[in-house]
């Protein structure tokens, strides 16, 4: 092998370290921000779940035949 494959066999072996390390510390933090959405994400289904019960809670105030006829008395 002469010096100059040498050096770039060298200089190739570097970078390509170079690269598989950022690779890795990229997937590293993707995993970890993955970890943190998913935490936000089963909060937000919880939060909607309790937002759906006070809208069917509030669709059966709105339906009762009782409201209706006090809405009408306060029209007149």
């Amino acid at each position: 092998m002469s010096g100059t494959t040498m050096v770039f066999l060298i200089v190739l072996v570097s970078v390509g370290f170079g690269v598989i390390s950022d690779l890795y510390s990229k997937y590293l933090q993707a995993k970890k921000q993955s970890g943190i959405n998913k935490q936000e994400s089963d909060q937000l289904k919880t939060e909607i779940a309790h937002l759906k019960e006070r809208v069917a809670v509030l669709e059966s105030i709105v339906t009762d035949e009782g409201y209706q006829v006090d809405k009408k008395i306060k029209s007149l």
